[in-house]
């Protein structure tokens, strides 16, 4: 779908300093159908990444290449994109429902599917309520949803999101979540920025981590954490209405197992410990 090619962007902020190197030679694919969480602390290369994916900054060195899929020319591949900004610019002085029908009218969407489709998601994104409201109104997990809702009324077939879940209380997360992995089962890839991992882990099938502008990791969240995964079980026994919980290594488990089931101990549970995402990018910066 994208492929980003040795990707570098320097930064200068006047002839007498030192070049900054905020993206160093990242190179990674987006395919189609992909939910994907783009990992890093805050300052290590995320925003300026997804800004050159957007043509808003462009590269010092390297390339993209967008399949046919996303379009035939420019136009069109920026008309096969939903962004959402970290900090949304939503236009004080119009209402919710006035800036998505600027929005739609940029995208050319016949006014009868506008209505439609401004109406279908601010139900489902909980700010049907509001839309009569001027938008400095909002409050910010209210400009977040709404700034949501924009980025999704002309059907895209990417969304481009920037830290989506920065600044929203635990149901606005859920919420967002939720409605996240729905358009990926419905066909829609999502590339997202987050530096919180247990959200990437908890929906996202593939992730890219970099780290001080360096890519350290592309690949799928499945087989990272299989890579990494502690050969240690977790057994729960009931014996005598106590419950028993021991650790055990692989070459273990299977005697102590038949030791139980010999003297008619109850096993209740047998489980293989899992490390977390969390755990695994730490241990790969270090």
């Amino acid at each position: 779908m994208i492929e980003f090619n040795n990707i570098t962007k320097k930064f200068r902020n006047n002839f007498w300093d030192k070049e900054f190197i905020a993206v160093d030679n990242v190179s990674f694919r987006i395919e189609a159908g992909d939910l994907i969480g783009f990992l890093g602390a805050n300052g290590a290369g995320k925003t300026t990444l997804i800004k050159i994916l957007m043509d808003f900054s462009r590269q010092t060195s390297g390339n993209m290449n967008f399949d046919k899929i996303m379009g035939q020319n420019s136009n069109e591949i920026k008309a096969s994109i939903g962004y959402l900004p970290e900090r949304p610019y939503l236009y004080p002085h119009l209402t919710g429902r006035e800036f998505l029908e600027y929005v739609g009218n940029l995208n050319s969407i016949n006014p009868e599917n506008l209505e439609t489709r401004i109406n279908s998601w601010s139900e489902k994104m909980q700010i049907a309520h509001a839309l009569g409201k001027l938008t400095k109104e909002y409050s910010k997990g209210m400009l977040q949803r709404l700034g949501f809702v924009s980025c999704l009324i002309h059907n895209p077939k990417l969304l481009v999101l920037d830290e989506p879940l920065s600044g929203l209380d635990p149901i606005g997360r859920r919420d967002f979540k939720k409605i996240m992995v729905e358009l990926n089962k419905s066909g829609v890839t999502i590339f997202f920025s987050s530096h919180i991992v247990s959200d990437v882990e908890e929906i996202c099938n593939k992730v890219i981590f970099i780290e001080k502008g360096k890519l350290v990791y592309e690949g799928n969240i499945d087989t990272l954490l299989m890579k990494h995964a502690n050969d240690l079980y977790t057994v729960k026994t009931l014996n005598n209405g106590k419950v028993e919980v021991v650790h055990l290594r692989s070459e273990e488990k299977n005697s102590y197992l038949e030791k139980m089931l010999s003297q008619k101990i109850e096993i209740i549970e047998i489980e293989k410990e899992k490390i977390t995402l969390e755990e695994i990018i730490y241990k790969i910066k270090e």
